[in-house]
C-alpha cells in the first residue's frame, strides 16, 4: 500500500526549482493585494470562454508514495493554436530585466497544470504562458511554450523523483513519530496537584478546537502540562504540529528541556528552536549579510535541499547550536536555515512575533498547515503589551530630513519624495505649536505621501544595492512598509499622536486595544492555548487577547500551601512623588531583613532610577551583606553569572537588586536555600504618560475601568511575577515583603494570589 503524500503545485516546484542567493537586503514590498489586482486585471482581458482560477489536481504514483498534487492556475484560455495554461506573475523590475529564462520555478509551475489538464482531459499537448505584469505601469510581458503530454510527463516524472526522497524522508519520520507517540508516556512518575487538570482542559480544547486562557500557578508544571496532551494529539492525528511562542529566551529553554525529558522517554519529534537573525547570524559583529557580502547567502538555494535533508534525517532535537553546526556543514545562512526548518518541523519553539506580528509572521504557512497546527502561548500576559507593538508604527521626522540631505542633487524623485514627507512634519509642528497632539484619525496626507515615497524607493532599491545612501534608503523604507501596512489595520481602536522634541516630530499609530487584530492573525489555526501564573484577573486576559464567548478557561489551584509564605506587608508610599523620602525606612527594612533572617534575598524595584538610588544608600552602611545589581543592558553571560551567584552554601547574607518586569523577575526557579526571600518594593504600576492614559480613556470609554486596564492590572502581574520567584518547589519556604500602602486597600488586595492573604503588616522603623 502506497503512503499518501499530499502537496501544492507551488511547495513542489519551489522545493526542487528555487536555487540562487539570499537578498535579504532588500525584497520588494509589493503586497499581495497589489499582484493579486494585476492578476485581476489580466484576466478581466479573458474570452466569454476562458477560464480563471481553475482548481486541477493529479494523483502520480512513484515507487511506495502516491503523490496527491494540487493547485489552481491563473487562466485556462481557448485559442485559434489550442488550449493554453496562462500563469501570471507580478513585478516591481522593469520589464526589460525579465528574460524567459530568469524564473524556472514560475515555468514550472506553468507545466505542472499544463501536464494535470492535459492528463486528466487526454489531451495530446498544452501551450504554456508566462505573462509578467509590472505592478506600477501595469505594462505586460509574455512568453510561450509548447510541449506534448509525453514532454509533460517526462518533466513531471522528474519532478516527482527529485522531490522522493525529502517526501520519502518525512514519510518515514512521521511514522517512526507517530508510533513513538502511541507508547510515550508522561514523562514523570506521578502528576502534580492540578498537572491532571491542566492537560485534560488542553486536550479537550485541542480536540475542539477551541482557544483555552489557563491560569496556572507557579510550581505546577506549566510547560509539559500543556506540551504533553499537545503531542499526544498529534499522535491521535487531531493536530499535525505545534508552536510553543515565548516572550523570553529563559522560557523557551524549558520547552527544550520538556521535549528533553519526552525524548527521554522514546519521543521522536522534530522540534526546532527559531533564534533572533541578530544572535545567530554568523556575522552579526560585521554587519555583512546578503548576496555577494556573505558566503552563506550566496547560493544558499543551491545548497539549501541538501542540508534540510541531511539535517531531517539526523536530528530531532534541532537547537540553535544543531542549526547553527549544519548551517556550517553546507554553508548556509542559520537564521533562514532556521525557518526553511520551521515549516518541516513537528513542533517550533519561537517567539511571539513569528506568529503575530503582521511583518515577520511565517507568511508561507497554507491553511492547511494553519487548520492542523496548535498554538501554545507561554507567559500569555506578556503578549498583550508585545501585541500593542506589533500592532503600532511610528515615524520620525529626523529620518527624513537626514535621508533628504543624503539624495539632494542626487535622485531628483527620490529627494522630491522624501521632502515632501519632511515638509509635511515641519507643518505638523507648527499645528502642535511644539507640544503633544493627539489626532483621533490617521493623517491621510502622510499615508498618500508614504506610498508615493514607497514606489520611488521600491525602483531605486531594486536597481541599487550598495552605498551609505542605499542602506539609509532601505531603512527608512522599511519604516514607512511598517507604517503603511499598520494604517491599513487602522481603526476605531487606533489613535494617532504626536511628539515634538525641538526640532524632531515623531508620529505614532497607536493600538489601544490588540483583542480584535490577535483574534484576526491568529484565525484559522487549530487551537490556541494562553497560559500563564498570573492570567489574573482572567476576565481582563480573555478580553484583552482576543476570546471568543465560547472559548474556554480553566484556573489550577496552587500545589503549594499557605504555610510556605510568610508574607508582609510595609506601608510606606512608593509613588513617584514620595520615593525620595521612602529610601531612608526602606533601607533599614532591607538590613533588618538581612541581619535577623540572613540568607540569599532578591528586592525588587518599580524602575532603574529608584533601584540605584536604594542601593547606593544600602551599599553606604551595607557592612559585610554581599550585593549584585542588575543593568539594563546585560549579556547572557552576565545573566547566567546573576543567577549563578544564588548559591544554598552562601553564608554570608546576599542581596540582589533587580527591576520587576525585567529579566530575572519571571520564568526563573531558585529553588531551596538559593533563594530565602523576595521583597517587592511598589505596586508595579507603569510610569504614568500618553500612552497608557490613551489606553486609559479608550476603555473608560468602553464602559470599562480604564485605570485598571491601563494601570492597575498590568502592575500587579509584575508584582506576582516577581513574588513567585520565592517558592517553586513544595520544599520550598520564604519571606515575602510587600512594600506600599496601597497594598491594604481592597482594590488590590482582591487581586492578590490566595496564598498571600493576611499579610503581617510591618511598620516602618523610623529609629
Amino acid at each position: 500500500m502506497s503512503e499518501t503524500v499530499a502537496l501544492s503545485v507551488r511547495s513542489l516546484v519551489e522545493h526542487v526549482f528555487r536555487s540562487g542567493s539570499l537578498d535579504t537586503g532588500f525584497r520588494t514590498a509589493a503586497s499581495l493585494t497589489e499582484g493579486s489586482k494585476a492578476h485581476q486585471k489580466i484576466q478581466k482581458q479573458y474570452g466569454e470562454q476562458d477560464q480563471k482560477e481553475v482548481y486541477l489536481s493529479s494523483e502520480i504514483v512513484h515507487g511506495d508514495l502516491l503523490f496527491v498534487i494540487d493547485g489552481r492556475c491563473d487562466g485556462l484560455l481557448q485559442t485559434e493554436d489550442g488550449l493554453l495554461i496562462d500563469e501570471i506573475k507580478s513585478t516591481v523590475l522593469d520589464l526589460e530585466h525579465i528574460t524567459e529564462d530568469l524564473y524556472p520555478v514560475h515555468w514550472a509551475q506553468a507545466k505542472c497544470y499544463a501536464y494535470m489538464y492535459a492528463k486528466k482531459n487526454d489531451i495530446s499537448g498544452m501551450r504554456i504562458r508566462l505573462t509578467y505584469v509590472q505592478i506600477d505601469t501595469e505594462k505586460q510581458k509574455r512568453f510561450e511554450q509548447k510541449a506534448s503530454l509525453e514532454e509533460l510527463e517526462h518533466f513531471m516524472g522528474d519532478v516527482i523523483e527529485r522531490y522522493a526522497p525529502y517526501a520519502r524522508m518525512i514519510y518515514r519520520h512521521r511514522r517512526k513519530r507517530n508510533e513513538s507517540i502511541a507508547r510515550l508516556e508522561f514523562p514523570f512518575e506521578t502528576y502534580r496537584e492540578g498537572q491532571r487538570k491542566l492537560a485534560g482542559s488542553v486536550y479537550k480544547t485541542i480536540e475542539e478546537g477551541r482557544k483555552l486562557f489557563a491560569r496556572a500557578p507557579t510550581g505546577i508544571g506549566k510547560t509539559i502540562s500543556t506540551l504533553f496532551p499537545s503531542v499526544k494529539a498529534i499522535g491521535q492525528g487531531t493536530a499535525d504540529s505545534l508552536f510553543y511562542l515565548t516572550a523570553k529566551t529563559i522560557t523557551r529553554t524549558a520547552a527544550e528541556e520538556a521535549f528533553a525529558q519526552m525524548a527521554g522517554k522514546g519521543l521522536h519529534m522534530h522540534v526546532v528552536t527559531v533564534t533572533a537573525k541578530d544572535k545567530i547570524c554568523f556575522h552579526a559583529d560585521t554587519g555583512l549579510c546578503g548576496s555577494g557580502q556573505c558566503e552563506f547567502a550566496d547560493g544558499y538555494y543551491d545548497r539549501i535541499n541538501g542540508a534540510m535533508l541531511d539535517l531531517l534525517s539526523n536530528e530531532t532535537r534541532i537547537s540553535r547550536q544543531v542549526i547553527e553546526q549544519y548551517a556550517r556543514k553546507h554553508k548556509v545562512c542559520p537564521f533562514e536555515f532556521s525557518l526553511d526548518a520551521a515549516y518541516a518541523a513537528d513542533a517550533v519553539i519561537c517567539d511571539y512575533n513569528y506568529i503575530f506580528d503582521p511583518r515577520v509572521s511565517f507568511k508561507r504557512l497554507s491553511a492547511e498547515h494553519k487548520g492542523s497546527t496548535v498554538l501554545l502561548v507561554d507567559e500569555a500576559h506578556n503578549l498583550i503589551d508585545r501585541a500593542r507593538e506589533m500592532f503600532s508604527a511610528t515615524l520620525d521626522k529626523r529620518e527624513f530630513l537626514e535621508l533628504q540631505r543624503e539624495f539632494k542633487g542626487r535622485r531628483s524623485e527620490i529627494y522630491a519624495a522624501v521632502k515632501a514627507i519632511n515638509d509635511f512634519f515641519i507643518k505638523l509642528r507648527k499645528q502642535s505649536e511644539h507640544q503633544s497632539l493627539v489626532l483621533e484619525d490617521q493623517p491621510a496626507e502622510l499615508r498618500e505621501l508614504a506610498e508615493a515615497f514607497s514606489g520611488q524607493a521600491e525602483r531605486e532599491l531594486a536597481i541599487n544595492g550598495a552605498g551609505q545612501a542605499i542602506e539609509r534608503l532601505l531603512d527608512v523604507y522599511f519604516a514607512v512598509q511598517t507604517f503603511l501596512r499598520i494604517a491599513k489595520l487602522y481603526d476605531e481602536r487606533y489613535v494617532t499622536f504626536v511628539e515634538v522634541s525641538r526640532s524632531d516630530v515623531r508620529l505614532k499609530l497607536f493600538c489601544r486595544n490588540p483583542a480584535h487584530l490577535l483574534r484576526q492573525t491568529g484565525k484559522g489555526y487549530r487551537s490556541h492555548i494562553y497560559f500563564s501564573a498570573t492570567l489574573s484577573p482572567l476576565r481582563y486576559y480573555m478580553d484583552m487577547l482576543g476570546a471568543d464567548p465560547d472559548d474556554y478557561s480553566v484556573s489550577i489551584a496552587s500545589p503549594f500551601s499557605a504555610d510556605q509564605w510568610e508574607v508582609s506587608v510595609m506601608p510606606i508610599s512608593t509613588r513617584y512623588r514620595d520615593r525620595e523620602r521612602s529610601i531612608a525606612p526602606l533601607v533599614r527594612l532591607l538590613h533588618r531583613l538581612l541581619d535577623e533572617r540572613p540568607g540569599n534575598y532578591l528586592f525588587f524595584f518599580p524602575s532603574y532610577e529608584f533601584m540605584n538610588n536604594v542601593y547606593e544608600a544600602f551599599a553606604a552602611e551595607k557592612g559585610t551583606v554581599r550585593t549584585q545589581l542588575q543593568t539594563s543592558e546585560m549579556k547572557e553571560d552576565e545573566r547566567e553569572s546573576f543567577l549563578l551567584a544564588f548559591d544554598a552554601d552562601n553564608e554570608q547574607a546576599f542581596a540582589s537588586f533587580a527591576v520587576m518586569g525585567g529579566i530575572f523577575s519571571e520564568g526563573i526557579d531558585l529553588i531551596g536555600n538559593r533563594l530565602n526571600g523576595v521583597v517587592v518594593v511598589g505596586v508595579g504600576m507603569p510610569q504614568i504618560g500618553m500612552e497608557r492614559d490613551l489606553i486609559k480613556n479608550y476603555f473608560d470609554g468602553e464602559g470599562k475601568n480604564g485605570f485598571d486596564y491601563a494601570y492597575v492590572y498590568p502592575g500587579i502581574n509584575k508584582v506576582m511575577q516577581a513574588g513567585g520567584r520565592l517558592i517553586r518547589s513544595e520544599q520550598d519556604r520564604g519571606i515575602l515583603v510587600l512594600v506600599d500602602d496601597r497594598y491594604l486597600q481592597p482594590r488590590y488586595r482582591r487581586l492578590m494570589p490566595e496564598e498571600w492573604s493576611g499579610p503581617k503588616v510591618i511598620l516602618p522603623d523610623n529609629h
